[in-house]
């Protein structure tokens, strides 16, 4: 909506929320839910901690100022970690910060004069937040961390343990009030966060629904994002599903694509799009300009996994008529972390069968460089984390240095993904890249507009002097 385009994304996040609407966003919604239960707990900190830290000292109970001062910088830190991108650490680090402030706040917060504990309170948004933001992690985030939260609740809400010395506790008459408060915007917080857990139930069975009917009916579509070389010419083209929903216009991957992976819709999904990308090869075996053109299709970590996936893929092909030699089939480097020998064994069968093997967002996974060299790669694309910012960034260009050397080295053709400008085309082309993806040749498009795209897209590099093509 425009009047939503220039207001601070956590408000926006809000309104859509509210509105319903927050499945728009061209982000993954669960991604968004955590910004959002962040930046509520951000703001629910920094408004206490920085109050209570005004009057202790105002009182000169400088302890107790400092314990609710905390609370204050570590929401700002949790603010500059989201706004680097680094939203897991940032909610980690929230939530384990928040448990052991309000632990030792709780310590001080005994029932005194007829005043009862609130400080515990907290532990129950903490709790609910940390179920829906921990729900992809490990056991102990997801289930143990949220379960120990509990536990504190009740050991606090159902004991006087703690420190009752004087001069760390305040006034009754303050403590009365601050109780009512506590339990409040406690109570307050767990509300919101109960709230935003309910959309995401309700976004989640709604978006599985949708999908299992996308695929029925034929409303996902593949877009194509064309791979040049050194001179121009297209190569060859990466297939990218899209979803074409009749009432929410086009979705990006980034919404639906995790969705997939966790209901395990991925696995019709994937083979779908390997059909799709053999029919288009068959199609343009016919177009003289497109004969020649590879197809890279990308296979998710739950394809891989299947025990008939070697068979599964060589039917589809064979069916399909395709030329095996024209399929390029991607994995990310996250995928080679497990189970690298019946990976190793899979790869091998289709390379024999004819197809060949391109290693995506290479530099940015966990795999080890010892067992790299006995995969059958033939292709190493540099993930564009690494381009984005390489001529200003020396790392990156080290990285991408190295990572031309080890293509040589290995015998792999190299591809750089996210090329946006001609600075960036000339820098790799100058280290040795020849291969190149990118916006500054085309975006992903539709099958109709990537067939009416000129070849060669520009002049050989090599022979650029003007820096303009």
């Amino acid at each position: 909506m425009p009047h939503f385009k220039n207001t601070p994304l956590q408000l926006r996040l809000v309104a859509k929320l509210f509105k319903g609407e927050l499945f728009q966003f061209a982000q993954d919604p669960h991604q968004l839910r955590v910004k959002l239960l962040l930046a509520i707990a951000a703001c629910a900190s920094i408004i206490l901690g920085g109050a209570w830290s005004v009057y202790y000292l105002w009182q000169a109970k400088w302890l107790l100022m400092a314990f609710n001062f905390s609370l204050v910088i570590l929401s700002m830190l949790v603010v500059t970690m989201i706004n680097a991108g680094r939203d897991r650490l940032a909610a980690i680090f929230m939530a384990h910060g928040l448990a052991l402030i309000i632990s030792v706040i709780s310590v001080f917060d005994v029932p005194l004069h007829g005043v009862v504990r609130s400080v515990h309170m907290y532990y129950l948004p903490i709790a609910a937040g940390s179920s829906l933001v921990f729900r992809k992690e490990g056991i102990y985030l997801r289930v143990i961390f949220p379960l120990l939260m509990l536990l504190g609740c009740l050991i606090f809400g159902s004991s006087d343990i703690g420190i009752t010395q004087a001069s760390m506790i305040a006034n009754p008459e303050i403590r009365a009030v601050g109780s009512w408060m506590n339990n409040l915007a406690a109570l307050g917080v767990l509300g919101i966060a109960l709230i935003v857990m309910q959309s995401d139930i309700t976004l989640r069975s709604g978006l599985y629904a949708d999908m299992r009917e996308a695929l029925a009916k034929g409303h996902f579509c593949l877009h194509y994002q064309p791979q040049v070389d050194a001179q121009g010419h297209i190569f060859g083209a990466e297939a990218l599903l899209r979803w074409q929903h009749p009432e929410r216009g086009l979705i990006p991957p980034g919404v639906f694509i995790t969705a997939a992976e966790e209901t395990g819709l991925i696995l019709p999904i994937g083979n779908w799009v390997l059909k799709e990308a053999c029919a288009q090869l068959v199609k343009w075996s016919d177009h003289p300009h497109l004969s020649h053109l590879s197809v890279a299709v990308n296979v998710s970590t739950s394809q891989l996994r299947q025990p008939d996936f070697v068979q599964e893929v060589q039917e589809i092909v064979t069916r399909s008529g395709a030329n095996p030699g024209q399929i390029k089939l991607e994995l990310t480097e996250s995928m080679l972390a497990n189970e690298v020998d019946d990976t190793i064994q899979k790869m091998r069968a289709l390379q024999a069968f004819g197809m060949s093997w391109s290693l995506d967002d290479f530099g940015t996974g966990y795999s080890s460089l010892n067992y790299l060299k006995h995969l059958p790669f033939e292709q190493l694309k540099i993930d564009q984390s690494f381009v984005r910012d390489l001529l200003n960034n020396e790392s990156d260009q080290a990285i991408v240095d190295t990572l031309v050397n080890l293509g040589k080295h290995l015998k792999m053709t190299l591809i750089a993904e996210g090329v946006e400008t001609i600075e960036q085309l000339e820098y790799l082309h100058s280290k040795g890249c020849m291969k190149y993806q990118g916006y500054f040749f085309s975006k992903p498009l539709t099958v109709q507009a990537f067939e009416q795209l000129p070849s060669p897209l520009l002049s050989p590099v090599a022979h650029s002097t003007s820096g303009l093509f």
